[in-house]
Order: structure tokens, then C-alpha cells, then sequence
């Protein structure tokens, strides 16, 4: 295609060119000389003036051939796409800007460079060429080979658009690329070298102390001298190490050894859903332990008032996410555990459980609570008493319990998950709130001045700590829209609704509330001496229990009367009911608590005592001596009594008895008292004539 036989109209020549109509009219009155014209005639109308293709622009010329070269599309695909695929058809463009960044912008002005080249139709073309490629800093045949790859990565980009419409003109700026160099093969790294690379990088004990490439390389280098081996670079060794961590996907296998399969399971290990829909309401109800993550002021029963995070025993029917038997305490032991479970059993909601799954520390497991032993470890004398062989959870009516396993939170799902929403919905709304207990960053931690905010009395108590907690539990948590249920699609939304409105729930009558009042007694097993049975500092005694002297019984009590003591046989029979006499003379209903306090009062009051013995025991010299801030000479008290003179060898201090001593003494108290009035007396004097200064 000659150029110069071409000619266009002015109108066509600016929109190639890119500029307005009267531009290119200017331009070409200025400089005629640089523009071959010719015109051309019209019926009924103005001559029409037509400029030669070959006088306008670079740009110009390549809009036009690009504009023309629809036709014969089909020849030039098939011609040049005859070869194999080029490497750039695959690969992904955003990938491979990010990695070779410098070269792929270095190939996009070499493209501009190319296609100038491959647009020159003039004559000389072999001279273009030879100028050309000098002016690119390449040789000849370089030149002609990117033209080459350049036409033949726009015949796939011609091909790749007429199938999927889409714009692929980035494949002329990749074919002038270099191919990107097969990765992770690693040719320096022999087989035993790798192998041993490998060992010692996922061996338990080196992942645990937390290796580094720097000390594997160090071993490394050790064993290849013993062995003999060729051993790869540093930087080659850290290149293989990233590479089994990322591409090798060998993050998690590293993990398992650094820090045990327990870990391994909370973090990195698949878990399952649980299908909570086919459940009936009340047919598994989970049960464990939370600490607020505020503080509170809590009145200790003596009185004084400290600081506590508040500790949260509740169980949450698994079916309908409804929280029962919620029970705020200072620190959660198995009797407030079975008082969570009669507050479950007769509250509202609440109602008997088919199944218990239950948290694996003692207070759930205890073998009072389950009527299994919990260790073999136990001794038959620290085994725990309880009046149902078969367990306090199935002495309340539920079927069976099932433990849930060690470090492994995720088997109550659901009770953890409310936990976490009552950190983020409610805990955080207190002014006390000091972040959460288990965070692994420090800033998950809020440092706030518990100690002043208590003395202020910016803490909340315990009743009014429990109020709002309630408050939030039954207006809020349970009457809002629960994520669980909305993702298994349940008839209802909020947990109060799925509870009370379920139509399948299991169901169970409530043992009457007296008999559950016994269940609720302390148990122990107690040796039963000649006097009777040892408890709280007293002695509890009655006829029955002769025939035990010697022997070990079980026994219960009440927390709120601890004058009486029902003891049992080892194998459940009732013997008798002891008495404490001494405490029916204090009172014929003492509390356990009442009793501890009488204890703790009894032994500050002989403390007391002793301190005010011990001082009016003090023999006048050293009480002088304390007195002066001066160290005494006296170290005993005063012997009043005769006693044997005991070894001739021994310092023996007397008081001495001729007047001249008592005359000395009598005017060292003199002086003595003289010096502190004067002192009085002086201080008293600088403080008016302060005074009479400031007024001056």
C-alpha cells in the first residue's frame, strides 16, 4: 500500500490526526510545502480539497491502516498462529506486572518503538532499518525479530477477540518480554540436602523453640563437612525454606510441630457444623464458665469491699440459644453449679434437660455431679459423698451427661459464641470494662485505675451489676434476631420465641423443690473420733455414731445451719443426726459463714490481745529507749519471777537498786521531758512569728 497515493478529505485527516478541522486548515496554509494536496470536484457544490495520506502524521498514518485493516483479519490470524502457543496466552497479566514490574514498563516503550518501525512504508526500507535498530541500541536482526513477535502476539490477540470480544493488545507488550524463568526447582539443592533441610526444619523439638533458617543453615553446614555434601548458599536455603512454607503449603504441617496438636485443633484444624435444627428444644443444653471482662465492688462478709471480676455459671439450650440458670458469683465452685441447675430446672425458661453437655474442668465433672469418678487417681478417702450413688445430674432428672473434650472449645459451639456476645454486646458497655481476659495482643488490654475507681465509687456492685445483666439478657439477647437461626432458617427468629414456641421439645417433670433442697447440702467424708466428728472447730456428738469410733462416714450439712451434721454410712444409710452442743448454746440456727466469721473475730481478738500483753510487759527502759527512736539494750521482757542462776557463763542483767541510780534516772526523765517542751515551745514560737511576718 503506497501512502502517497492516497488521499483523504481535511475532515478525515483531523480526526486521525486528532485535532479540529481548522487546526489542520492552518497548518497546511502555513507550511504548503510540507502537505500534498489535490482538489476535487462537486456536483452542485464547492470543490472539496483532499490531502495525501502520506503528508499527515505518524499517528494519522496508523489510525488509518488500523481503520482499513478489518479486511483480510482472517488471513493474517491463521498465518501467524500456525506455531505453538507463546508463553504470554496463559499467564496472568496482574501477576506478572507485580513480579517483573521494571521489565513489562521497559517492553511497553519498546512496543511504541516497534510499531513506529513496522508503520514505515517509504522507500530504503533495508536504511530505515539499519538506523533504526542503532537508534534502539540493538542490532539489525534483534530488530526484526520483536517486529516478528510483536505481529505475531496482535494475530493472537486478533484471534483470542474474535472469540471472547475481549481486549488482548497486552500480548504485544508481553511477546517483547523475557520469559519468565521456571521457579522452585532448586538445582543446587541435592536430594540428601534437601531431605535433610526438611528434618530438621519440621523436627518437633527444633519448630517448638521456634528455629530459625539462620541456625538450620548453621547445622547444615556441620553435617555436609562430616558427610561430605555440597551445600547450597544461604540465601539459597531461606529460598527453599519460603518456598515449602508458601507454595508447598506446609504452613499448617509446621504449626503441628511447633506447637502440638492441641494447638493445632483450636487454630489451623476443619471444623464441622453442628445440625442444631434437628434438635428438640431442652434435648441438649450446654453448660460452662465466663469471667466478665470488668470489674465490680464486691462486700466481702466481713465487710470490707474489694474489686472482682464477676464470674458468669449459665447453660444455653443448644435448639434455641435461650440462656437458663444464669448465676453471677465471685468464684464458681460445684455448689454454685448445682444452684444454677435448680434455678434451669424451676425458672422461666427453663425445664429438666434431656442431655448435659457439660466443660471438663472439676466443677462439672466432680464425681458428685456425675456419679463417675473423674481420675483413678483419687484415693477412696478424697472420693466426694453424695446421697444419689447415680450423680446430682441424674438425681434432678437428667437422662446422661457427656463431657465435653480437653482444649477443645469448639464441641460447645454455641456457649463459647455466646460468650464472645457478651463480651462485644454487654461488657464493653461497662465503665469498668479492662478488656478481654484471653486477648493475644496486648491491645486487646485497657489499663484502667481499678483500685482509685473503687475508692470513688465509679464500680458497680454486685446486685446492681446483676441487675443490668439480667436487664440485657431478657429485653435484649433473647428477644433480638439470632445469626444462628437466620443461617439454619428456622421458623423463628430470637431464642425466646424458638424456646417457648418450638413445636418439638422434650420434656420432663421437675423433682419436687424439697427434695432438691437436700441434693443442695454439702457433702464430705469424715473420721469419726472418741469424741465424736471434728467440723469447724467443734465437736459433734451423738449416740449412734459409738458404734463408727475409728471409721470414716459421710456426712451433709446446710450452708445456712451448721448446728447439725446428717451422717451417713459409706453406702448411703442414714446413722444419725449429730449435734454440736456448744453451738446450740450460741444460737439454734448458726450459719456456716456466720460460723467462719466467729472464728476469724476470735482469732483477731486473742491477736489483739497479745500485742497489748506483749506491750504492757515492756520494761520501762526499752519503752524509754522506743520512745527516743534510740536502739534498746533490752532485749526480753522483765523477769519477775526467781529463777535458778543457770549457767555461770551467762550475761545476767539486774536492775540495780542504790539511790544513785534511781538519782541518775529520775534526772534523765527530768532532762528528757525539758527537751520536749522546749521543743513544743520553740515550734510554737516560729509559727506566730511566721505569722506576724505574712501580716507585716
Amino acid at each position: 500500500m503506497n501512502l502517497a497515493e492516497i488521499f483523504i478529505t481535511l475532515e478525515e485527516a483531523a480526526e486521525l490526526d486528532g485535532v479540529k478541522y481548522n487546526t489542520l486548515v492552518q497548518r497546511i496554509k502555513r507550511n504548503p510545502e510540507n502537505y500534498q494536496t489535490k482538489t476535487e470536484a462537486r456536483d452542485g457544490g464547492k470543490d472539496r480539497v483532499l490531502v495525501s495520506l502520506s503528508s499527515l502524521s505518524k499517528k494519522a498514518r496508523r489510525g488509518y491502516k488500523e481503520k482499513k485493516n478489518v479486511d483480510g483479519r482472517d488471513v493474517v490470524i491463521e498465518e501467524r498462529t500456525e506455531s505453538e502457543i507463546p508463553w504470554y496466552i496463559d499467564i496472568d497479566l496482574n501477576w506478572y506486572i507485580e513480579k517483573f514490574s521494571t521489565q513489562y514498563y521497559k517492553a511497553v516503550e519498546l512496543a511504541k518503538q516497534v510499531q513506529e518501525f513496522l508503520n514505515y512504508n517509504d522507500d530504503d526500507r533495508t536504511a530505515f532499518a539499519e538506523e533504526f535498530a542503532d537508534k534502539l541500541g540493538v542490532s539489525q536482526r534483534t530488530l526484526y525479530r520483536y517486529s516478528q513477535a510483536y505481529l505475531e502476539a496482535s494475530a493472537w490477540a486478533m484471534k483470542l477477540e474474535k472469540m471472547d470480544c475481549g481486549n488482548y493488545d497486552f500480548f504485544k507488550v508481553l511477546s517483547l518480554c523475557r520469559k519468565p524463568k521456571e521457579k522452585h526447582t532448586f538445582p543446587s539443592l541435592e536430594a540428601e540436602v534437601r531431605a535433610y533441610i526438611e528434618n530438621v526444619w519440621f523436627d518437633k523439638h527444633f519448630a517448638e523453640n521456634v528455629g530459625t533458617v539462620e541456625m538450620l543453615y548453621m547445622k547444615l553446614e556441620e553435617v555436609a563437612e562430616e558427610r561430605g555434601w555440597e551445600y547450597p548458599s544461604y540465601q539459597t536455603v531461606t529460598r527453599y525454606i519460603n518456598y515449602l512454607m508458601e507454595e508447598k503449603r506446609l504452613k499448617n504441617a509446621h504449626f503441628l510441630a511447633a506447637k502440638g496438636s492441641r494447638e493445632y485443633k483450636n487454630k489451623v484444624m476443619v471444623k464441622g457444623s453442628r445440625d442444631t435444627k434437628a434438635l428438640p428444644v431442652m434435648g441438649l443444653v450446654q453448660g460452662d464458665e465466663h469471667t466478665f471482662d470488668c470489674w465490680v465492688a464486691y462486700q466481702h462478709p466481713n465487710g470490707k469491699i474489694t474489686s472482682i471480676k464477676p464470674k458468669l455459671v449459665a447453660w444455653i439450650d443448644t435448639r434455641s440459644r435461650a440462656i437458663m440458670g444464669d448465676v453471677v458469683c465471685r468464684n464458681a465452685n460445684s455448689q454454685i453449679l448445682k444452684q444454677s441447675l435448680l434455678k434451669m430446672l424451676y425458672g422461666e425458661p427453663g425445664g429438666v434437660p434431656q442431655w448435659l453437655l457439660i466443660d471438663n474442668g472439676k466443677d462439672y465433672t466432680a464425681e458428685t455431679m456425675t456419679g463417675r469418678k473423674r481420675s483413678q487417681r483419687k484415693s477412696d478417702e478424697e472420693l466426694c459423698f453424695d446421697s444419689e450413688t447415680e450423680g446430682f445430674y441424674r438425681s434432678i432428672g437428667i437422662q446422661d451427661d457427656m463431657r465435653s473434650l480437653p482444649y477443645q472449645p469448639w464441641s460447645k459451639g454455641q456457649i463459647e459464641r455466646f460468650f464472645g456476645t457478651v463480651c462485644s454486646d454487654f461488657t464493653k458497655w461497662m465503665f469498668s470494662y479492662t478488656g478481654t481476659l484471653t486477648g493475644s495482643k496486648t491491645a486487646a488490654k485497657i489499663k484502667k485505675d481499678v483500685p482509685n475507681m473503687l475508692k470513688r465509687g465509679e464500680l458497680l456492685t454486685m446486685e446492681e451489676f446483676y441487675s443490668e445483666w439480667s436487664k440485657w439478657l431478657h429485653d435484649r439477647y433473647h428477644k433480638e434476631e439470632h445469626g444462628g437461626l437466620k443461617r439454619q432458617k428456622d421458623k423463628y427468629l430470637t431464642p425466646i420465641e424458638v424456646f417457648m414456641k418450638s413445636d418439638e421439645r422434650y420434656y420432663k417433670p421437675a423433682p419436687p423443690k424439697s427434695y432438691a433442697s437436700i441434693l443442695m447440702m454439702k457433702a464430705e467424708r469424715v473420721h469419726v473420733y472418741n469424741i465424736g466428728i471434728r467440723k469447724f472447730g467443734y465437736e459433734y456428738r451423738a449416740d449412734e455414731l459409738t458404734d463408727y469410733i475409728g471409721e470414716k462416714v459421710d456426712i451433709k450439712y446446710d450452708p445456712e445451719d451448721v448446728t447439725r451434721l446428717y451422717v451417713y454410712t459409706r453406702e448411703g444409710k442414714k446413722i444419725c443426726e449429730a449435734v454440736s452442743q456448744e453451738l446450740l448454746m450460741i444460737a439454734p440456727r448458726v450459719q456456716q459463714k456466720a460460723l467462719e466469721e466467729h472464728i476469724k473475730m476470735q482469732k483477731r481478738q486473742i491477736k489483739r490481745d497479745k500485742e497489748r500483753l506483749e506491750e504492757f510487759t515492756t520494761p520501762f527502759e526499752e519503752r524509754v529507749a522506743q520512745y527516743n527512736g534510740a536502739p534498746s539494750e533490752v532485749v526480753g521482757g522483765m523477769d519477775l519471777m526467781v529463777k535458778g542462776k543457770g549457767n555461770k557463763n551467762d550475761k545476767v542483767i539486774a536492775l540495780p537498786q542504790d539511790k544513785q541510780f534511781g538519782t541518775e534516772l529520775k534526772d534523765k526523765k527530768n532532762r528528757q521531758k525539758q527537751e520536749v517542751e522546749n521543743e513544743f515551745f520553740n515550734k510554737k514560737a516560729q509559727d506566730a512569728l511566721s505569722k506576724l511576718r505574712l501580716l507585716g
